[in-house]
């Protein structure tokens, strides 16, 4: 195994996503597995984390409304990043990533309302762990994943309302046309 993303799908499972955290591998973290994590454990890994709260679930990480997760987008990513050590990709029509260094922060400019439809998230930790499997670190994995997602979001909408299936299918095309 050369990365794991744990949560979509965990239910309540937290005994899984607790042994996955504790892996010597990357680990990408979202939807349940943001409810289930032990905060400790996050800060205590040494493998790249990258974490992937959409807004609401980055209120209940940092004990805030929503309301204030999205009025402040860019101080709630860089908190997040400060206090779980993690790579965070807060999800988003604009979609930000804080590297767990404190530093950096990358906005991407692919989103799309089209993309806020269940299970498209699903497809975004998909393609960002099959990144940090590839060997990029979690703020590269990250940041490339919520570009081609975005991208594909578009290629797929068309100008209609798309579902999860489509954004996954249409990410063969979004990495060609980035590749070529």
């Amino acid at each position: 195994v050369q990365a794991w993303v744990v949560g979509p799908g965990a239910g309540d499972d937290a005994a899984t996503v607790a042994e996955v955290v504790t892996a010597d591998v990357p680990v990408l973290i979202d939807a349940d597995g943001l409810r289930l994590v032990d905060p400790e454990a996050v800060r205590a890994r040494t493998a790249p984390t990258l974490m992937t709260p959409h807004a609401g679930e980055a209120a209940a990480l940092l004990g805030v409304p929503r309301a204030e997760v999205e009025a402040a987008r860019l101080t709630s990513v860089r908190e997040l990043a400060r206090r779980y050590g993690a790579t965070v990709l807060l999800k988003g029509s604009t979609t930000l990533v804080a590297d767990s260094g404190g530093g950096a922060v990358r906005v991407n400019p692919t989103g799309t309302g089209w993309l806020a439809t269940a299970g498209s998230g699903d497809v975004l930790s998909g393609l960002a762990g099959s990144l940090l499997a590839a060997g990029l670190s979690a703020f590269d994995a990250g940041s490339v994943g919520a570009y081609l997602h975005g991208l594909a979001g578009r290629l797929a909408a068309d100008g209609a309302p798309v579902g999860a299936h489509d954004v996954a299918e249409a990410v063969r095309t979004a990495w060609r046309d980035v590749r070529d």
